[in-house]
């Protein structure tokens, strides 16, 4: 019979600080020595735990001494779900296309909601959304730029619907998705054209959004995602998302 690992209990500790509330966002963890003291497990474990903990975007290191070296408690969780989606999309078990259809479904309904919703920083948003397309346009953003605005402009869409989860789950299905995006670019013969159709379709999608039109927002989405999916396919037969 097979025993948890010895840094395991360290991380069920975090967990029941965090969830008590003896533990919050911003503080620092003990040091290295007294947590392997308290567990009676070795250092070399306690590390084991500090870099897991890292990678689930759970503690930030940093090295040295004085008062800003050690772990420190962060929430990061888009980062880390992110990772490990792109790391298990790598190895097949979660095929392109199912990631694809989820963000679908996630992103129409983020549509709907932001409908609906009346969040206090919603013009501030659109104002924002507005602007990144704005720096989409001009001709001299480098392809790589153009990615990293297309995925802030998505983001800036969902957070209207005031579901955190919801936008946790959809940037992390993004960052999943990254390589294929890239991929996708590379392996088009007319990527000026793709871009320019892609812009065509986010400006309606924030007119949408604009005037309230969740439907029509959501449909927009859906057409949008599954076209550029659809443009390369790859060597298992399905394809790539933006």
């Amino acid at each position: 019979m097979s025993t948890a690992p010895a840094y395991t209990v360290v991380l069920d500790w975090l967990e029941r600080q965090l969830r008590s509330g003896e533990l919050r966002v911003g503080d620092k963890l003990p040091a290295e020595r007294t947590l392997a003291e308290d567990f009676g497990i070795s250092r070399a474990s306690v590390r084991e735990a500090v870099r897991i903990l890292a990678a689930m975007g759970l503690v930030r290191s940093a090295t040295g001494s004085g008062p800003h070296s050690g772990a420190t408690v962060i929430s990061d969780p888009s980062a880390a779900l992110g990772w490990a989606l792109r790391m298990h999309i790598a190895t097949r078990s979660l095929p392109v296309a199912d990631v694809v259809s989820t963000r679908v479904l996630l992103e129409t309904q983020s549509s709907l909601d932001a409908a609906r919703s009346d969040v206090p920083e919603r013009t501030a948003v659109l104002e924002q959304a507005t602007a990144l397309l704005d720096r989409m346009d001009r001709p001299d953003v480098a392809d790589a730029e153009f990615h990293c605005l297309d995925a802030q402009f998505h983001f800036q869409l969902a957070s209207l619907g005031g579901n955190v989860v919801l936008e946790t789950i959809m940037a992390s299905l993004r960052e999943a998705t990254i390589g294929y995006v890239q991929e996708t670019v590379a392996a088009t013969s007319d990527w000026p054209g793709v871009r320019a159709g892609l812009q065509h379709q986010h400006r309606e999608i924030l007119r949408a959004t604009l005037d309230r039109e969740g439907e029509l927002a959501a449909r927009l989405l859906r057409e949008h995602i599954l076209w550029f999916y659809a443009l390369v396919p790859d060597e298992a037969g399905s394809t790539g998302s933006e």
